[in-house]
C-alpha cells in the first residue's frame, strides 16, 4: 500500500490518494472516517468504469491536519475546493453523511469546480434525534468516558446497519467483529468535526440555489439519518434526482455495495 499524498492546501496539509486514468472523482467521507474507506467498493468500481478517483482524510482525521482547536464546515468546504483546484478540476464529486453536506455546500459555493455532485446518507436539516446523538458522542469523549468494547460495536451496529443485515446471525456476528476490531478512536480532531452537528440547521432553502446536476441516495433503514431528510435536499436541489436502496442502513455504501455501485456509474456516465 503505498503512502498518501500530502499537500498543503487552504493553510492546512491535506492527505490524498489517486487511482485510475480519467474524469476526475473526488470522495468525500464521514464523520470520523478515514478516505481509505471508500477503497472496499467505491474506488475500485469507479476505477474499472474508467475514472481518476480521490479520496483522502478530511481536517480532522490524521495525517491531514487535525485542526483539534475546531474549525466549520465553511472550512471543510474550502479544504474540498483548494483540492479540486490542486487536481486540476472541476470534479465529479461523491460524499456521504457529513462528507455529502460538505459535497453539497460546495456545489452551491463553487458550482465552478463541481461537474456534479453525488450525496449519499444526507440531510439539510438537524432533527432532535440527531442533535441528541451527537450531544452524547460529544459528552463521552469530553467525560474520558470509554465505552466496553463489545458494547460500542452493538450501538454501532445497530445504529448504521440495516435490520436486515442484522438479522442474520452470521452477518450480525462478522459486523460485530468488523467493528469490533477497528474502532472509531475519537482524536481530538473527530471531536471538532462531532462540534459541527452541535447546532440546528436547516439548509433546504438554500440548496434550491444548486445549479449542478445532483443525485442524492437514501439509504432504506438508515437510522442515523432516515431517508426522508436524503428526499428533502434532492426535492430542494432544481432538477435533483433521488434513488434509494433498500435494505441498507447508514452504512449502504459497504451493506449493499452492488447496488450503490450502479447508481454512481449510471449517473456519472451521464455527466461525462
Amino acid at each position: 500500500m503505498t503512502a498518501p499524498t500530502i499537500a498543503r492546501l487552504n493553510g492546512i496539509d491535506l492527505a490524498y490518494e489517486s487511482t485510475g486514468d480519467g474524469p476526475l472523482v473526488v470522495m468525500v467521507m464521514g464523520t470520523g472516517s478515514p478516505g481509505r474507506v471508500w477503497r472496499a467498493n467505491q474506488q475500485p468500481a469507479l476505477v474499472k468504469a474508467g475514472y481518476r478517483v480521490v479520496t483522502f482524510d478530511n481536517r480532522g482525521i490524521a495525517p491531514s491536519s487535525e485542526c483539534g482547536d475546531g474549525f466549520t464546515i465553511d472550512d471543510m468546504v474550502a479544504d474540498t475546493a483548494a483540492l479540486i483546484e490542486h487536481l486540476g478540476g472541476p470534479a465529479l464529486v461523491v460524499g456521504t453523511s457529513l462528507g455529502a453536506r460538505i459535497t453539497q455546500e460546495l456545489a452551491l459555493a463553487r458550482p465552478d469546480l463541481v461537474r456534479a455532485a453525488v450525496m449519499l446518507a444526507t440531510y439539510g436539516r438537524s432533527t432532535p434525534l440527531q442533535e441528541a446523538i451527537s450531544a452524547g458522542e460529544r459528552a463521552l469523549y469530553d467525560n474520558n468516558i470509554t465505552l466496553p468494547r463489545e458494547y460500542e460495536a452493538a450501538i454501532t451496529a445497530h445504529l448504521n446497519l440495516s435490520p436486515h443485515t442484522l438479522a442474520d446471525d452470521r452477518s450480525a456476528r462478522d459486523w460485530l467483529d468488523i467493528i469490533g476490531f477497528s474502532p472509531q478512536k475519537v482524536t481530538p480532531g473527530v471531536r471538532a468535526q462531532l462540534e459541527l452537528h452541535h447546532r440546528e440547521l436547516d439548509r433546504l432553502a438554500a440548496y434550491r440555489g444548486i445549479t449542478r446536476p445532483a443525485l442524492v441516495i437514501g439509504f432504506a433503514d438508515d437510522r442515523t439519518l432516515p431517508p426522508r431528510l436524503a428526499r428533502e435536499v434532492a426535492e430542494a436541489i432544481p432538477g435533483g434526482e433521488y434513488a434509494e436502496v433498500a435494505k441498507a442502513g447508514h452504512y449502504g455504501y459497504l451493506e449493499q455495495p452492488a447496488e450503490v455501485n450502479r447508481l454512481l456509474v449510471e449517473f456519472l456516465a451521464r455527466q461525462r
